[in-house]
């Protein structure tokens, strides 16, 4: 699995170029406009400094009062990576306030150019900070695995992203919203469950388990890998988006999707608003 070839650049030392990158980023948040690119500011593949950014901007949110409830690994499924032309995982951080209430109506004007994707995801009971991390340590670490819809959106218009775009954003973070059914994490086959996105009663995306680095197990034990490098591990009660099971579907005001996931049951959402 691949890591980190170095520690990341501190938040706190940001460059003018990553300044303004987080700046744009966070104009386009404030405004509900997204922005132009930011990787014209930033050194071209520079993962480090796009985690930095990343964490600058979560930084300000814990400032302005929101906690940080866990991480999403994005970009595990080879459909969605083709997609949005990138060819390798990312991460982002999950806030409170990106919590949705399963059934209750969101309201798209929290978002900007959403989409939404059917995950399994983790709730850690033990931190993972080993120096070498697998699915049996993650296994080990876990509580109960759940089935999730994750609402992605990006800053950047039209979704014109690479790499550096997405990280620095969050990796493309929005929403999220988790089942109520809780499965022990060794009581499933998860590159076995099979995952089916409804939108009203048309079928809108499949997939499995085994689309998400081949096991969602190996996505998470990435990201506690990666995360533990990046200096900010994976900590007991932290939730984990394990990463997407079909393709994105993009959201508009008045849809309602309803996800279903074998063995972990089904979650439901719908979405309302839409004035600027």
């Amino acid at each position: 699995m691949p890591v980190p070839a170095s520690v990341p650049v501190p938040a706190s030392t940001l460059d003018i170029g990553a300044t303004e990158a987080l700046n744009r980023l966070s104009r386009a948040r404030k405004t509900r406009r997204p922005c132009a690119p930011v990787r014209d500011l930033l050194p071209a593949g520079d993962l480090d400094t796009a985690y930095a950014v990343q964490s600058a901007w979560a930084e300000r949110q814990v400032a302005a009062g929101a906690r940080i409830v866990g991480r999403k690994v994005g970009l595990t499924n080879p459909v969605v990576q083709r997609q949005l032309g990138v060819d390798q995982p990312d991460f982002g951080v999950l806030l409170d306030t990106m919590a949705c209430p399963a059934g209750v109506p969101v309201d798209i004007a929290r978002t900007l150019q959403p989409k939404i994707e059917g995950e399994i995801a983790f709730v850690l009971a033990h931190d993972l900070t080993a120096a070498v991390i697998g699915p049996a340590d993650v296994v080990a670490a876990t509580a109960y695995v759940v089935a999730a819809l994750e609402i992605v959106d990006s800053r950047i218009a039209a979704w014109d992203i690479d790499i550096v775009d997405t990280v620095a954003d969050n990796a493309s973070s929005g929403l999220f919203v988790l089942g109520d059914r809780h499965v022990g994490p060794g009581d499933l086959d998860l590159p076995a469950c099979l995952m089916t996105l409804r939108r009203g009663d048309d079928v809108v995306s499949t997939g499995s388990g085994a689309a998400c680095l081949g096991d969602p197990l190996v996505a998470v034990a990435w990201l506690a890998t990666t995360a533990r490098d990046h200096g900010e591990p994976l900590r007991a009660g932290e939730i984990v988006l394990s990463g997407a099971l079909g393709p994105m579907v993009p959201v508009a005001p008045g849809d309602s999707f309803h996800l279903r996931i074998s063995g972990l049951g089904e979650v439901r959402t719908s979405f309302t608003g839409g004035a600027s």
